[in-house]
């Protein structure tokens, strides 16, 4: 599957308007690997897609600039590759269009068409703020595992109940294709068993030799911790570092958590 991709070659650069560059990939194939199923998600969810290298040209054919907030839901069939989504933003570049909202709204169709669900599309960037939640990384741990991750370092304490958000800057993994690292802040905020924060941190880092798409493994991190620590409410948000003039923000929460409000990492 991943060889028919995209990234791993060559690709021409596009010189006008062409959806047929979005490449979906269908999000089952990556839950089937974590245990989970598109019939029965545990969670709700969202991916936040922040771009920031948007043009096309007027109809006299003056170049215009844009930044746009795209949002995928966490329940579509397909997942947007990223250098799919890349190539298809920069197919505008040549092309003619007689307004903004004609782009804006020729986007939503081709990734809603794509996703296989609504997709919504806004022209510009949430604010940069400091992530929410204390941090983990100023721990003293000794850390030897880098993968596959492991969700055996996780524990939590059944007679300690808190609700709190922890947070780290320390989540790297690798492009299942490519093997380019992609880097990524993630918060976790919860309501149980206290979450051991060493082990945590551990079971955080034990993704860096990882190959997995980023939504993947939100899904994974999630799905680990409600499997071993049983709170009652959860949600892990990754706010990964751009790449292509592209970052990506996966998030999954059980229902009826708060969708958190959409922001940029210091790093983003």
């Amino acid at each position: 599957m991943t060889q028919e991709l995209p990234l791993g070659r060559h690709v021409d650069y596009p010189r006008e308007y062409d959806p047929s560059l979005l490449f979906p990939i269908a999000r089952a194939l990556g839950r089937s690997h974590i245990g989970l199923s598109d019939q029965a998600l545990p969670f709700v969810g969202l991916d936040r897609w922040h771009a920031y290298e948007l043009s096309w040209l007027d109809p006299r054919g003056k170049p215009c600039m844009a930044t746009a907030t795209l949002t995928v839901p966490a329940d579509s069939p397909n997942l947007v590759e990223s250098k799919s989504l890349k190539l298809y933003l920069n197919s505008y570049n040549a092309s003619r269009f007689d307004s903004a909202e004609a782009v804006r709204a020729r986007i939503v169709a081709d990734l809603s068409q794509s996703a296989g669900a609504a997709v919504e599309v806004a022209f510009g960037l949430p604010p940069v703020r400091e992530g929410a939640g204390e941090s983990l990384d100023g721990l003293e741990v000794a850390i030897d595992d880098y993968g596959p991750p492991n969700a055996a370092h996780l524990a939590a304490d059944p007679a300690m109940v808190v609700e709190e958000t922890l947070s780290s800057g320390l989540l790297k993994s690798n492009c299942p294709v490519t093997g380019q690292p992609d880097w990524a802040r993630v918060d976790i905020a919860y309501r149980g068993p206290r979450l051991d924060r060493a082990g945590l941190l551990r079971y955080l880092v034990s993704f860096r030799d990882h190959a997995e798409f980023h939504e993947q493994c939100v899904e994974r991190i999630f799905a680990d911790l409600l499997r071993l620590a049983a709170p009652q409410a959860l949600s892990v948000e990754a706010r990964y570092t751009r790449r292509g003039g592209l970052d990506i923000n996966p998030w999954r929460a059980t229902a009826f958590f708060l969708r958190p409000q959409a922001h940029r990492d210091e790093r983003q």
